[in-house]
């Protein structure tokens, strides 16, 4: 018996057979291990086909055995193995759940997690974090979920698409807003499943496309009154920061209020986090009224407004940021509102140091300079979105987004330039100042009918879009070519810059069902769009602004969009094989002069016609596997601002001309892969493929003078393509308790242009790994670990002695303990190091995060922080990069260490007084 018990290493396993009543078996129900003293989650699984299970090297101890199965009562038992070394349970006979017993099972008998087909479902209270904790620190808890250090989130080895609030919008699409302001003490279960694309669940019509979601689904208790955070710190350096957030939510109702300020470079969103009003960007989750397959598309095209500029993006540089909004949604059976308005600003400097190496047919070019920038923007961006079925049959989606930008930007340079390492060619000192406002709006009115007949749809929309902005810059420097004293160069001007669009488009779509399992469709898109750019350009001599007639510019563009198509789609089992053919037209019709008031202006008068195809698989397996392929044809009309034949020397060292004889830029692309999910085991497997080839290619080719001035003219090639593909693969080496995935990916790009009218090739072969570990022993100690390695391997082809392999490194470590007297540690590792051999470069950049907090105040309602930023003072804004014929770095200057302490005080159950009416609020 000794040596047996030696041989088990006091482990044990545990079988059984989970059956109803009857005896019958019950395939693929949750099994899962709990520990009685705290229902902690040790080890879950489901049963096989024939009710079986089987979990084995079990600890010795005791065990809540707990079953859950839809439409049963969940099933528990004590399991105390004593010196057994098989536990066999028999048969765990399930009760079907009675309606009267449904509520009292829900509150009382509920399973830390539920796996129903693809829908994975955890009990947030089984998943212990500290007080005080966001959603997106109970969501590194969960087995299979991940964020990363952007609090991006995967989960089953996929991307997380969405997050909803109770199945709503929570401030729009963006994924973090809801994970990292709602507390994690609000949330009663966290569901991951495979949801339908919008077009799917509006027409009945499965395309067989999927997103991974994820939905927070509320506690009763903060469904009935208010909750929210308040933070304020204080830190060396004269850092601050500040931060507020409200909820208030019931089972109609959703309002929200988030602000907050600091100086420590935390924007509160990314760039992408909103519309950009874009055409049809700017609506997302399948609301943008564009029907069709997504070959031959129209994305917007010609950018030609004054963007915002977002200064340091949350991280270089040094900014001061302010940012506030609210979200309210109203949800009933017919209708469904959703609005916000979000405000942020950011003040940034940014100190920049510059070198680059431009490579010509023989010879190469060296470059370096200096640059800073002080920068203002802000952004008002109200958004709403109202949908309402007017009867079971039809349905209308109105949504209007809009963006109100201000800001002024100061900008000074100096910029070398050398040719054979020593010798000075020619250098510049700018000095430029701007001022901007723009507005723009996006609408969209989107009417669905179904008929009678199952599988047959009617939908209609119509969008009208507006991008206005205006725009003062003076224009200063002093340009000197060492080489001939000519060329030299004092430039000091005013730009006065004004640009309207306005963009109106429908689209019409019919679906017809035939045969049983196949579908039709027919479309039509239609879209036209008119600018109007204004620039007067002013040298300006003493108190005197003369006009410069080779700068000065107005044009008017119209462009006008048809496609014309139609797709036959097979959908039965999980299976989806569609094919398509559409056609696609663009006019565009330009004119430009030296101002508006001319009679004799240069036409642009261009018709471009192409044929796309579209063809695409998508098939969901039994047992969470699912493949996937696609290919299309994508078509780039060029922009009008690119065909005008004229020569912009704004800036004399770099001079941009026009070509009036480019054609649109054909692009075939192609991707497939496979998707695996084993919910009895957690294991994740991701595998996927793609090959772009492009024909006509718009590229922009250089010629470089002797003095090493630059100019660049758009003009068509084919042949440039890349292709690549992507592993990833995960699983838990002890389930709640560790977690290991890796991952590896390969991309070949191939870019071509031309140099000094000379053919160039630039071949990137790019090979990257990664590796994470997840540690969650006990509700005491967690560590997150991952690493990723980078390897860019460019050769050129009229340079190959400059061929050169760059290697990037990043490793990430956060490890967090609880300690007595609830006080808790955390700390934070990002070290990234950067190697090239070619030009000598090595950096290693370790930063450092630490913070001990400590909880306080009744009901564990406060918390008391110190935080030491970048602990080693290494922090710096490092990019290299290897593109067609040029090797840059770029260096900024980066808010570096400072020490905080701060405060936080959690809002809890703030209900409003008895002696008010019902209401929301």
């Amino acid at each position: 018996m000794a040596v047996a018990h030696a041989q088990t290493g006091g482990r044990f396993t545990l079988k059984g057979t989970v059956t109803d009543t009857s005896g019958t078996a019950l395939p693929e129900a949750t099994i899962m291990l709990l520990l009685p003293k705290d229902s902690s989650l040790v080890n879950f699984g489901r049963t096989a086909k024939d009710g079986t299970f089987e979990m084995k090297n079990l600890r010795r101890t005791t065990y809540i055995f707990k079953v859950s199965y839809v439409g049963y009562v969940p099933y528990q038992e004590i399991v105390d193995p004593k010196n057994q070394e098989v536990v066999d349970l028999g048969k765990a006979k399930m009760k079907v759940l009675q309606k009267e017993l449904y509520e009292v099972v829900i509150k009382t008998a509920r399973a830390p997690l539920s796996i129903r087909g693809d829908t994975v479902e955890f009990d947030a209270k089984a998943f212990k974090v500290p007080p005080g904790s966001s959603v997106e620190d109970l969501l590194r808890k969960l087995p299979g979920v991940q964020v990363d250090g952007d609090g991006n989130i995967r989960a089953q080895g996929e991307e997380i698409k969405r997050v909803t609030v109770d199945g709503k919008r929570f401030f729009g699409d963006d994924p973090k807003m809801a994970t990292k302001n709602l507390p994690a003490e609000a949330i009663n279960k966290v569901q991951v499943f495979n949801g339908k694309t919008e077009q799917a669940k509006a027409t009945g019509v499965d395309d067989g496309k999927r997103e991974k979601t994820l939905n927070l689904e509320l506690k009763d208790s903060h469904k009935k009154g208010g909750f929210g955070k308040a933070v304020a710190g204080v830190g060396t350096d004269s850092r601050m920061e500040g931060k507020v957030s409200y909820n208030r939510f019931d089972e109609k109702q959703q309002f929200a209020l988030l602000g907050f300020g600091n100086n420590t470079n935390q924007s509160g969103i990314a760039r992408n986090d909103y519309q950009d009003f874009k055409g049809s960007q700017s609506f997302n989750w399948g609301d943008d009224g564009d029907f069709g397959f997504s070959s031959g598309r129209y994305y917007g095209g010609d950018d030609i407004t004054i963007q915002p500029n977002w200064g340091g993006q949350g991280s270089e540089g040094f900014t001061k940021n302010w940012a506030g909004g609210a979200n309210y949604n109203f949800d009933t059976k017919k209708t469904k509102l959703s609005t916000s308005y979000f405000y942020n600003s950011t003040r940034a400097i940014t100190d920049v140091q510059t070198s680059s190496e431009n490579f010509l047919t023989n010879d190469s070019y060296l470059t370096d300079g200096k640059n800073k920038t002080i920068a203002f923007t802000g952004n008002h961006r109200p958004a709403f979105r109202f949908e309402h079925n007017i009867d079971s049959l039809n349905t209308i989606i109105l949504i209007s987004n809009s963006r109100i930008n201000g800001g002024d930007n100061e900008y000074t340079a100096e910029q070398r330039s050398y040719r054979n390492e020593s010798m000075l060619t020619n250098q510049s000192t700018v000095n430029n100042l701007s001022d901007y406002n723009s507005f723009a709006m996006a609408n969209l009115l989107l009417y669905r009918h179904k008929f009678k007949k199952k599988g047959r749809n009617f939908a209609a929309s119509v969008g009208y879009n507006i991008n206005n902005s205006d725009e003062d810059r003076h224009q200063n420097s002093v340009n000197l070519f060492l080489q001939d004293s000519t060329k030299n160069s004092v430039i000091n001007q005013l730009q006065q810059t004004e640009s309207t669009r306005g963009n109106f488009k429908g689209s019409l779509s019919f679906v017809e069902p035939f045969a049983k399992k196949f579908f039709w469709e027919t479309f039509y898109n239609y879209s036209t769009r008119k600018d109007k750019v204004d620039r007067d350009v002013f040298d300006v001599e003493g108190n005197v602004d003369k006009v410069n007639p080779f700068l000065t510019r107005y044009y008017t563009n119209d462009f006008s969009y048809n496609r014309l198509g139609t797709s036959v789609r097979y959908s039965h089992k999980g299976l989806n094989l569609a094919m398509g053919l559409a056609g696609v037209q663009f006019d565009l019709r330009g004119k430009f002069a030296l101002d508006e008031s001319q009679q004799d202006m240069t036409r642009v008068d261009r018709t471009f016609k192409k044929l796309v195809p579209n063809v695409s698989l998508n098939y969901s397996l039994k047992n969470n596997k699912y493949v996937y392929a696609e290919y299309g044809l994508n078509v780039r009309e060029p922009s009008i601002t690119d065909l005008q034949p004229i020569v912009d020397n704004s800036n004399p060292l770099y001079i941009v001309e026009g070509n009036p004889d480019l054609i649109p830029q054909t692009t075939h692309n192609a991707y497939a892969g496979f998707n695996m999910f084993n919910p009895a085991s957690f294991t994740n497997l991701y595998v996927n493929a793609y090959y772009n080839y492009n024909e006509d290619q718009i590229v922009y080719n250089r010629t470089i003078s002797e003095d090493l001035v630059t100019t660049t003219k758009p003009m068509n090639i084919s042949g440039g393509n890349n292709y690549g593909s992507y592993i990833g693969f995960g699983f838990p080496l002890k389930k709640t308790k560790a977690t290991f995935g890796v991952n590896t990916g390969i991309n070949f790009s191939n870019n071509l242009t031309y140099i000094n009218n000379v053919k160039n090739e630039t071949k990137t072969d790019g090979y990257n790994f990664g590796a994470r570990l997840d540690l969650t022993p006990s509700d005491v100690f967690t560590l997150y670990t991952n690493a990723n390695w980078n390897i860019s391997d460019t050769k050129y082809s009229i340079n190959t002695s400059q061929n050169q392999k760059i290697v990037n490194a990043t490793y990430n470590a956060e490890m967090n303990i609880k300690m007595p007297k609830e006080i808790y540690f955390s700390g934070r590792l990002n070290y990234r190091s950067y190697k090239n051999d070619q030009f000598g470069f090595n950096q290693q950049v370790p930063i450092l995060n630490l913070s001990v907090y400590k909880i306080v105040l009744k009901n564990k309602r406060g918390e008391v922080r110190l935080t030491a930023n970048d602990v080693f003072k290494k922090n710096l804004g490092i990019t290299q990069n290897a593109n067609q014929n040029f090797y840059s770095e770029r260096r900024v200057a980066t808010l570096s260490r400072y020490f905080m302490l701060s405060f936080t005080y959690n809002m809890r159950g703030m209900t409003a007084s008895v002696k008010r009416g019902p209401g929301f609020f």
